[in-house]
């Protein structure tokens, strides 16, 4: 997985772009592994990995190792380890005082 790749999600409608990534890592989707390339039937997400996407976001792991870019939502939870990963905060602006 290197920055650039797009990869799908096997079991709902969700697409992201890796924007950071380390080596060896397996993003989950609805508690599927995502791919490269879409399966021709969805299976069905995992209840407890079904809070879904939304596109525009930017999902990080808690060490900010990797970064993902939600650019198709779905109904599926991304996930590394069995870990959800959290959507990445706006940096707050400085004031212009």
């Amino acid at each position: 997985m290197k920055p650039g790749t797009k990869l799908k999600s096997t079991v709902c409608e969700t697409e992201v772009m890796v924007i950071r990534a380390v080596p060896g890592v397996e993003v989950t989707c609805g508690g599927a592994p995502m791919a490269e390339e879409r399966p021709a039937e969805l299976g069905t997400p995992d209840p407890a990995f079904a809070q879904g996407t939304l596109m525009g976001k930017r999902y990080v792991n808690e060490e900010g190792t990797v970064e993902l870019l939600c650019i198709k939502p779905g109904k599926g939870s991304l996930a590394i380890d069995g870990v959800l990963l959290r959507t990445k905060d706006a940096k707050p602006l400085p004031s212009s005082d």
